[in-house]
C-alpha cells in the first residue's frame, strides 16, 4: 500500500490497482489520473477538506465512485449522492476496509458553531484523523497522517495527539497555513513526539509517496 500526499489535507492511497482519496479540497491542486479511484472519504464539510470541482473530477473518471462522510457533508454537498457514516462504522470500498472515530471537529472559537468531523482509519494501518485529536482506541496504528497547522492547531495539543496514538511513523499533513518556516518548525515537533514511541517521522512534501 502506498500513500501520497498532496497539497494540504489530500491523501491518495494506492493498493492492488485501486485508489482511495481522502479530502481533496480548495488548498489542493486538480488531481490528475483518477480512473482507480474506488472511494472517496470526506472527514467533514469545510471546504478545505473538499470542493465540487473535485468531486466532479472523481466522478467524471470513476462514475459511480462511492463518497463517504459525515451528515454535514451529505447537507453540503446538495446534489451529490453521499454515504454517511459515523464514528463505530466500518465499510469496504473495493479492497479497502475504512473504519471511522472520533465524532467532532476540534474548537476553532466559541462563535464558530462546532461542526461533525470523522477520523478514518484505512486497512488498520493509516490513520488520517481529520480536523480533530480523536485517538483511534485500541488501535496499534502504523502511520499516522498528523494536522500540523490550523486556526484550531495549537502545536502543544498536536504534540500530545501524537504521545496519544504513538505511531509506529508519522507525516504530517494540513500544511497549506503555514510558511516555510512555520511547517519546518511544526515537523521538528512532531518528529520529537513520534520518536518518544521509538517511530519515525517522514517529511513529505506535496507529491510525494510512502510505502507501508
Amino acid at each position: 500500500m502506498r500513500v501520497t500526499k498532496f497539497e494540504h489535507a489530500a491523501l491518495r492511497i494506492d493498493k492492488g490497482g485501486e485508489s482511495l482519496l481522502v479530502d481533496p479540497g480548495s488548498f489542493t491542486s486538480p488531481i490528475e489520473d483518477l480512473r482507480s479511484v474506488v472511494a472517496v472519504v470526506l472527514t467533514h464539510e469545510h471546504p478545505d477538506h473538499w470542493t465540487p470541482a473535485h468531486l466532479d473530477a472523481v466522478l467524471r473518471a470513476a462514475p459511480g465512485t462511492p463518497v463517504f462522510a459525515p451528515e454535514g457533508v451529505a447537507r453540503a454537498a446538495e446534489g451529490y449522492e453521499i454515504t454517511v457514516v459515523h464514528p463505530g462504522d466500518t465499510v469496504r470500498a473495493g479492497g479497502f476496509t475504512l473504519r471511522f472515530f472520533g465524532g467532532s471537529h476540534e474548537i476553532i472559537h466559541s462563535s464558530i458553531p462546532r461542526i461533525e468531523n470523522v477520523g478514518v482509519l484505512v486497512d488498520d494501518e493509516l490513520y488520517y484523523p481529520g480536523d480533530s485529536y480523536a485517538v483511534p482506541e485500541g488501535v496499534d496504528v502504523g502511520t499516522l497522517a498528523a494536522p500540523l497547522g490550523a486556526p484550531w492547531l495549537r502545536i502543544g495539543d498536536a504534540i500530545d495527539f501524537v504521545l496519544a496514538v504513538a505511531p509506529r511513523r508519522a507525516f504530517g499533513t494540513h500544511d497549506m497555513t503555514l510558511s516555510v518556516i512555520g511547517r519546518t518548525m511544526h515537523r521538528q515537533r512532531l518528529q520529537w513526539a513520534v520518536e518518544q514511541g521509538g517511530g519515525e517521522f517522514i517529511a513529505l512534501e506535496p507529491g510525494g509517496s510512502l510505502d507501508l
